[in-house]
């Protein structure tokens, strides 16, 4: 079964577990364990996540189930993707785009 990611600036919380196959809780300790998670927060208290934080989600998950860190381990390896000097970042952060969007490509 695929899933298409609709085309909207927002996503509730509800939604982005679907996509990603995780449940609200984990993405809730995630934002709480991972500085660079900011979702955007609605009048009424409800996370909105935008396309960043899922590019964001979809690499700590990554980290995390199929690369084998720890939550530790993860925090640290995104800080340093993130602290790169070069415009386009290491190799893997790049790997990690282009696979990121053949995920997304067969999620459509």
């Amino acid at each position: 079964m695929t899933t298409k990611i609709p085309d909207k600036p927002y996503l509730r919380i509800g939604e982005v577990a679907h996509l990603l196959g995780t449940q609200t809780h984990v993405l809730r300790y995630w934002e709480d364990s991972f500085p660079q998670l900011k979702p955007v927060r609605a009048a009424s208290g409800q996370r909105l996540f935008r396309k960043p934080d899922m590019e964001t989600l979809l690499i700590i998950k990554r980290l995390l189930h199929d690369e084998g860190y720890t939550i530790a381990g993860a925090r640290k390896r995104l800080a340093e993707l993130e602290q790169t000097p070069s415009k386009q970042g290491p190799p893997e952060l790049g790997q990690l785009k282009d696979e990121l969007k053949d995920i997304l490509r067969l999620l459509d």
